[in-house]
């Protein structure tokens, strides 16, 4: 750890990467006990009003920040704890994203789930970061000029994100032939690409992307979303927009 972690100048974002892990397991773990009406957890709540954990991740996320620009250059201890209270404080507000993202409580609904999938995303992304990857890098080894690179790598994720291939296109901005491997194969059904060239235009690419969404994808995101409910709960209230929900 001290020559891969400390020595490369990583400590800040590995102590982020560890605090966003915990913070959000912990986090799972109060909201199960809540829900599950267990001991002393209970919501927090002022009056009427449910004070949702997100607000003292925006705090913490705030604290985290401009400590992070404050504290000496010199310090990489210093940044490292101001690192350590931005990835507790990003965790709370992750767990809670698919609330920002529709204005209503959905914690426990299906669309719930779009919080535990931020959380996976900035979990990767950081991971990657941290063993050294970059996206986007200009050091390819090659002759071509970077910014022609960084442009055609940037085509071939938004062709990748069409087709619906979302882990592809993220984990290609830092690995670029797999962004060549998901802009050449097959659109997934759901997704914009095949809505514009399949619906009605090649009803062999779509009976194909079809049957290859219910043979290969299917089952695996049977399998996330297992480990998404052993790791956060599950997501079983029926879809509502009346009232508030507490956990």
């Amino acid at each position: 750890m001290q020559q891969s972690i400390v020595a490369t100048g990583r400590l800040p974002l590995f102590c982020f990467f560890v605090a966003l892990i915990v913070a959000f397991i912990a986090t799972r773990i109060n909201v199960r006990l809540i829900r599950a009406k267990i001991g002393w957890f209970r919501d927090v709540n002022v009056g009427e009003m449910h004070i949702h954990h997100v607000v003292f991740g925006v705090v913490l996320m705030l604290v985290g920040g401009v400590a992070g620009l404050i504290v000496s250059a010199a310090s990489q201890v210093g940044y490292a704890v101001a690192a350590s209270v931005f990835g507790v404080g990003s965790a709370l507000v992750l767990d809670e994203f698919a609330l920002i993202l529709h204005l209503h409580d959905v914690y426990w609904e299906e669309e719930g789930r779009t919080s535990v999938d931020a959380v996976f995303v900035a979990v990767a992304v950081t991971g990657l970061l941290l063993i050294g990857l970059r996206p986007l890098s200009w050091d390819y080894g090659t002759p071509v000029n970077p910014a022609a690179l960084i442009v055609a790598n940037l085509l071939l994720a938004v062709v990748t994100l069409l087709k619906g291939k979302i882990w592809t296109g993220l984990v290609g901005l830092f690995v670029p032939v797999l962004l060549l491997v998901g802009a050449v194969r097959l659109a997934r059904p759901g997704s914009p690409w095949a809505r514009w060239f399949f619906v009605g235009r090649s009803p062999r690419k779509l009976a194909k992307a079809l049957h290859r969404e219910e043979r290969w994808r299917r089952p695996v995101i049977r399998a996330k979303i297992a480990f998404q409910e052993f790791l956060s709960g599950r997501h079983d209230l029926p879809p509502s927009r009346r009232g508030r929900r507490s956990r």
